[in-house]
């Protein structure tokens, strides 16, 4: 029996029709306080006339304050259940990809909210955002070992969801030793990354299929890659056959890391600069240089909705900035993880950005995020990694 947290009249449209998420707003408060629940607590999400939706995941101090586990009433999240979609998530990731290096749960994607597992061969990085999920931490480890049987689980706890959830932020080996750097192989190129100090779970799994289409276009070029990282786009371009790559980041420690990626692959036509994105583009304006391919993977320079005006501004002065970096025909490779920024508005800022500094563009082809990463279709959150192949003409037309 779980107590029932009721909605207001009509705000079960968005949950029936596929979204797995509860706001506070939209919560019959007088019915069923808020304060009545403590954080983490499973409860019967019931629609304003009396029918029930589902079992849910409350948090009362945050915004979003309701997450759906079920579409049954009668089923919580047990044990048993979470190790059922551990294991559903895990079959289509082993059926893609030949080696143990991919986004094992993909949060709402995978029906388990407030989740990320990556896997790093026999490394296990696990990320936990909501206070719901936080209880089920110690069956998460025996789930982990049951199915993957690891050599370590790290529990990366320092993302700033945490904090909205009225959670602590920690990082900690909940088996093996805490390690320093994580094996990465993806697209046949090898990586070490970063755990304590990288970010999120220390790579980003999501651009794979995109930088995989990259290495078509790298051989015999000189490419830039901005906001590199730990070389991700760049390393893989330069063992690609790309003739020089330039990395451009504001972390010293993820240049490093892209130094010892490069030598990691046996590549030594890759070098670094270090600086803000914008500063060191303009200058490289200023220095009239000139790059075959221009990589721009920036984080959400959107990260709310309202953001939204000031982000497509910073996306379309990148865009410029990349555009006018370019030789006379050159490749162009912008991507956004911003999920408030569309396909289609990125595809429009481009074009505007060409039409400013007079470049006919051509759009080759559109990425979006890899298989590991499902999106719900009633979900619009889940879809979020966008990139766009784009060929820049001088003087065309």
């Amino acid at each position: 029996m779980f107590p029932q947290l009721y909605l207001r009249k009509g705000a079960e449209r968005r949950v029936r029709a596929g979204h797995l998420w509860i706001y506070s707003n939209e919560v019959d408060t007088r019915r069923t306080p808020l304060t009545g629940f403590e954080a983490g607590t499973q409860a019967c999400l019931m629609a304003a006339n009396g029918k029930p939706l589902g079992t849910i995941f409350v948090n009362p101090h945050a915004l979003i304050c309701g997450r759906l586990i079920s579409r049954n009433p009668d089923q919580g999240m047990t044990p048993q259940r979470l190790t059922e979609r551990l294991e559903t998530a895990l079959s289509i990731r082993e059926r893609l990809f030949e080696r143990p290096f991919y986004r094992w749960v993909f949060g709402d994607g995978d029906g388990l909210s407030g989740l990320v597992i990556d896997r790093f061969g026999d490394v296990v990085v696990v990320q936990v955002s909501t206070a719901g999920m936080e209880t089920l931490r110690d069956s998460l480890v025996r789930a982990i070992q049951k199915l993957v049987h690891p050599r370590c689980i790290v529990f990366k706890n320092d993302g700033k969801m945490r904090q909205v959830e009225g959670l602590d932020s920690y990082v900690t080996a909940a088996l093996g030793e805490l390690p320093e750097q994580l094996e990465v192989e993806e697209n046949g190129v090898k990586f070490l990354a970063p755990l304590a100090g990288g970010q999120k779970t220390g790579w980003f799994y999501d651009h794979r299929m995109n930088r995989q289409r990259l290495q078509a276009y790298a051989p015999g070029k000189r490419v830039l890659d901005v906001f590199s990282y730990v070389g991700g786009w760049g390393v893989q371009a330069a063992a690609a056959g790309a003739s020089s790559v330039t990395c451009v980041d504001s972390s010293a420690q993820a240049l490093s890391a892209v130094r010892e990626n490069a030598g990691l692959n046996g590549l030594q036509n890759v070098d670094t600069l270090e600086g803000d994105a914008f500063a060191v583009l303009k200058d490289l304006c200023d220095q009239k240089e000139k790059y075959d391919v221009v990589v721009l993977d920036p984080p959400a320079l959107i990260p709310r909705r309202r953001d939204q005006k000031a982000g497509e501004q910073a996306y379309a002065r990148l865009n410029q900035l990349g555009l006018r970096l370019l030789s006379r025909d050159g490749l162009l490779v912008s991507a956004s993880c911003s999920m408030h920024l569309s396909g289609e508005r990125l595809v429009d800022i481009i074009r505007g950005s060409g039409r400013r500094i007079d470049r006919f563009v051509q759009l080759l082809e559109q990425g979006h995020q890899a298989p590991d990463h499902p999106v719900i279709p009633g979900i619009p959150e889940t879809d979020y990694i966008k990139s766009c192949f784009v060929r820049s003409l001088t003087g065309f037309l």
